[in-house]
């Protein structure tokens, strides 16, 4: 497969459309080009019209749009991303000015200069019906599946974010976990809560165990979150000697098993209405 290639484009001369411009710098096809814009791939950028301010720049999927001197088309073409194909995530509850989904393992949760095809965002916003732009409010890892939200209004994401931000959404998780993780607890009762900084930052995980299989030697527990950290949990679960079942990145290694991580519950009063919100999915694991 070929290596990625990056095309920077200065916008010189007048009435040239987006695929106009590609073609001639890439060398692709317009109808693979047209294709590829819906991938996220393709970035404008634009004089934000404040003086010394920064160049307002954002992805652009319209082939027809036509360009002005000044502006500067950014191209970010990599196969491999863009022959990826995304997973199908389902939808549990369309609230209007947000909803909320079940991500499944694989799918990501956010995109990258490279594509965003394969993101939660982007199946919400060629699935919904009326069909919406749909933003991010927090994050799931690649490998996890569960429950995550996203909003549909400016105002409504900024709501939600400025929750999550507060600690006023509750968060539940169910994971799996290499041992017998009650024998920890017998040894230290304060392991009920894991209070380690992740990446340099103050972090908190309250931790239940739920049940054990001896034959797999496997916990199932329960995992409620204050803080939003990269990989919090897993990192947590590792540090204490009780790695996430599937996690390639700070587990043992010892199995090949998808990782065994989901979110499974998310309580908040609504921005909207007020009213407390509830969304669960039945167990994902069984021990």
């Amino acid at each position: 497969m070929p290596e990625p290639k990056e095309f920077h484009i200065p916008i010189t001369q007048p009435n040239i459309t987006a695929v106009d411009c590609l073609a001639e710098s890439s060398g692709l096809s317009k109808q693979m080009l047209k294709q590829i814009m819906q991938k996220g791939c393709v970035w404008l950028e634009q004089d934000s019209g404040r003086g010394n301010e920064k160049q307002f720049i954002q992805r652009l999927r319209r082939a027809k749009r036509v360009l002005k001197p000044g502006e500067t088309l950014h191209f970010y073409y990599d196969e491999k991303v863009l022959s990826e194909k995304p997973a199908k995530a389902d939808l549990v509850s369309d609230e209007g000015g947000y909803s909320v989904w079940n991500k499944p393992a694989g799918m990501r949760s956010q995109g990258s200069k490279w594509g965003d095809h394969c993101t939660l965002y982007r199946w919400a916003e060629q699935h919904l019906n009326p069909e919406r732009p749909a933003f991010i409010i927090h994050r799931l890892d690649r490998a996890a599946s569960g429950l995550m939200l996203l909003g549909h209004k400016k105002q409504v994401t900024a709501d939600l974010t400025r929750m999550f931000a507060k600690r006023q959404i509750d968060k539940i998780y169910q994971v799996k976990v290499e041992g017998d993780y009650s024998k920890l607890l017998e040894l230290d009762k304060n392991k009920k809560s894991i209070r380690t900084n992740v990446e340099g930052k103050a972090s908190t995980s309250h931790v239940k165990q739920l049940s054990y299989d001896e034959v797999s030697d496997e916990s199932l527990l329960e995992v409620q979150i204050e803080t939003g950290r990269k990989h919090q949990i897993r990192v947590h679960l590792a540090s204490v000697g009780y790695p996430v079942v599937g996690d390639r990145l700070h587990g043992s290694g010892k199995n090949d098993k998808d990782l065994q991580l989901a979110a499974v519950a998310l309580k908040f009063l609504c921005p909207v209405t007020g009213e407390a919100k509830s969304f669960a999915l039945n167990p994902t694991f069984a021990v």
